[in-house]
């Protein structure tokens, strides 16, 4: 595509690489047919080279937001499935996250939306503060109709848990001989909403021969408020994290940086390029990045023993962060068949639920046709469990469907000598 940046325009690292991904995109539409919003929607400017045009206006232009730009900028998923499809290889990532950091800064949203999104910006990536919003959820849930008229606060209700799990402080957790130390992000929402996960986690990679660390500092990866255009909070939350895993990475030395929730994973593999033009953080980012790895990435590679499956049928739901974002796409079905699972995967694989991070909350409208939509098509598959690898998809499948849904690792610990998955409970 061609474009028309000033030469002073393009000496912005920002835009410079903006420019550089709106150049790629041959105008082939491709894009089109596995973009989510476009599909339910059918309109041009809901689908990835529709949002394209409007973002190289936008920056190009340098023109203040309009409310139709942000519109349907909102409405992007950052799914990245258009990512996979693309056959010229345009970083559509890199782009929205540069369009949405130009809105935050560059738009004046109405007063209600400022305030939930500061409202998400303060609460989610806290533990403490996520764990305490919870619980007025729960005495708030009844008042819900006197909410109906402010969709993310009605939809914020309707998600929140009707039993919060008990707090556990990460422990860090070694075994005798260990074969390699591996940190584990200790996550912010996950830990909250599913702290079996993290407990699974330890088990397996202890399993596996690995030492298994918490680093100190380290907090929310900064994907939260990334999505919603808030960058200088997103590259605070990075550095810190830099910072507390280099920590561990000059001292004992880190074979990996393992994390359970594919958002949370497809943030830290980026830290290279957002940190990129920082002296102080750039080399220390890249490091970081290339030790980052799905959970599932570094078991495939483990000598894990072989379990039965339990006679159960699992459709497996791939995260978009993991089969978009990190390009991970067989590892976690091929863990799941080696312990003896037999494994289907529903039509529209490729499509997705709708959670994306705050998107549920955001877009509750869209999020909702897309999580009935994909518990439709599990449903064909007559399994007798769902499992994923992302926290946001389990929430948001487990909305729609009654089959239970447990993480991809809940899975693999049972199959090789841990306890059953609470969630499957009800399950054969």
């Amino acid at each position: 595509m061609q474009t028309r940046f000033s030469p002073e325009q393009l000496a912005d690292p920002a835009m410079a690489a903006s420019e550089g991904v709106i150049r790629k995109c041959v105008h082939c539409g491709f894009c089109t047919a596995t973009c989510p919003t476009y599909v339910l929607l059918g309109d041009e400017l809901d689908s990835p080279r529709g949002r394209l045009y409007l973002i190289k206006d936008m920056l190009e232009n340098q023109r203040e937001p309009g409310p139709e730009t942000v519109k349907h900028v909102d409405r992007c998923l950052s799914c990245l499935s258009c990512m996979t499809t693309c056959p010229s290889g345009v970083n559509y990532m890199h782009l929205v996250d540069h369009a949405r950091a130009y809105i935050h800064e560059n738009y004046r949203r109405p007063w209600h939306e400022r305030a939930v999104r500061r409202l998400l910006a303060a609460v989610l990536p806290y533990p403490g503060r996520f764990r305490a919003a919870l619980t007025l959820a729960k005495l708030g849930r009844p008042f819900a109709p006197l909410f109906a008229g402010v969709k993310p606060l009605a939809a914020m209700l309707a998600m929140a848990p009707r039993r919060i799990p008990a707090a556990t402080p990460p422990s860090n957790a070694a075994v005798p001989g260990a074969k390699g130390r591996v940190a584990l992000l200790q996550g912010c929402a996950e830990p909250v909403l599913k702290p079996e996960y993290r407990a699974a986690a330890i088990r397996l990679l202890n399993r596996a021969g690995y030492d298994v660390v918490f680093a100190p500092g380290e907090g929310c990866c900064g994907a939260l408020v990334h999505h919603m255009g808030r960058e200088s909070d997103s590259l605070a939350a990075a550095r810190r994290n830099v910072d507390a895993w280099m920590r561990e990475i000059e001292g004992q030395g880190l074979a990996a940086i393992v994390v359970t929730a594919s958002g949370c994973g497809t943030m830290v593999k980026d830290y290279g390029f957002m940190l990129r033009n920082d002296p102080a953080y750039a080399e220390k980012a890249a490091r970081v990045s290339a030790l980052a790895k799905d959970i599932s990435e570094l078991l495939i590679e483990a000598d894990l023993p072989r379990g039965d499956g339990r006679g159960l049928t699992v459709a497996y739901h791939a995260a978009c962060s993991l089969q978009h974002g990190q390009k991970v796409t067989e590892a976690p079905k091929r863990l799941l068949a080696a312990a003896g699972f037999a494994v289907r995967t529903p039509v529209e694989a490729h499509l997705c639920c709708g959670s994306a991070g705050t998107y549920n909350i955001l877009q509750p409208e869209i999020a909702g046709q897309l999580g009935a939509r994909k518990a439709a098509n599990i449903a064909q598959l007559g399994a007798d469990v769902i499992a994923t690898g992302n926290v946001g998809c389990a929430m948001q499948i487990a909305r729609y469907s009654g089959t239970p849904v447990v993480h991809t690792i809940e899975l693999l610990d049972w199959a090789t000598g841990g306890p059953r998955p609470a969630a499957l409970a009800l399950a054969k």
